[in-house]
Formats: structure tokens, sequence, C-alpha cells
């Protein structure tokens, strides 16, 4: 099914009454019929992902998860402990003493990576299994 944004556009697309037309070398405009204006393109199943007729890229992706590994976990915990003690700050105001913010956000984060690294081995492994069905041919 058509996006709401490729919906208008076919919808503009059809709303102009207007002829594609050639100018020869006089000057002289022809317009172009139906079969003139056939583009040898390959059918849509040998086309590339993205090699649209208009010569968009394709959109670049995320790529497949890759193993989790817990040096990446605990970068991704050393990113978010500033975060964390901003928050942790923020919301107990005057009632936590800046040592007491310490100590709350170790405790997040000593909830927080492995949890985040139970989360990375999740994804890991339905991959996985999502390539091996793939290749034995069934769902």
């Amino acid at each position: 099914m058509a996006t709401q944004k490729q919906r208008r556009k076919r919808a503009k697309e059809k709303r102009h009454a207007y002829d594609l037309v050639e100018i020869d070398s006089e000057g002289n405009e022809t317009v172009l019929s139906s079969n003139e204006l056939k583009v040898d393109t390959p059918p849509r199943s040998q086309r590339k992902k993205g090699d649209a007729r208009n010569g968009s890229k394709p959109r670049p992706g995320r790529g497949s998860p890759r193993p989790p590994t817990w040096g990446r976990v605990l970068k991704r915990g050393a990113i978010f402990a500033p975060i964390f003690l901003a928050t942790v700050l923020l919301l107990a105001g005057n009632r936590l003493t800046f040592q007491g913010a310490l100590v709350q956000t170790a405790f997040l984060l000593a909830i927080f990576i492995p949890f985040s690294y139970f989360m990375d081995r999740l994804v890991w492994r339905s991959h996985e299994k999502r390539l091996a069905r793939a290749k034995s041919g069934g769902r």
C-alpha cells in the first residue's frame, strides 16, 4: 500500500494537464507518444533496492545486528551515566546531596548495564534464528 506521501505525489501528477514535448533543431515542438517515452529499464524484480527510475539512491539501513559484547555495553553505560546523573539531580531537587545522586546513578547503571547486554543478546539471537530459518527455506 502506498504511503500518504506517495498518494499525494501521484494525485499531484494527475492534476496537471501537460504534454511531454521534444524540441528539434529548428525549434519545432513535437508531442511525444507513450511509445517514445518508454525507457529501457529492467523489470522491477531485477532492479536493485532503491534503483528507481528517478535515480534515487537506496536508503542507508542499520544493517544486521552485531554480536553482543560487554565492551560495547560498558561504552553505552558511560554515555548514559551523565544523563542518569542529571536526571537524578533534577528529580531529587534539594532533598539529595551530590554524593547521594552519585550513589543513585551507580545503582541505575548497575541495573542498566546487564539489562542492556541482555537486550543486545536477545536481538542477536532472534536475528540468528531468522537467518537460520531463511537458509532452511521454511518459516
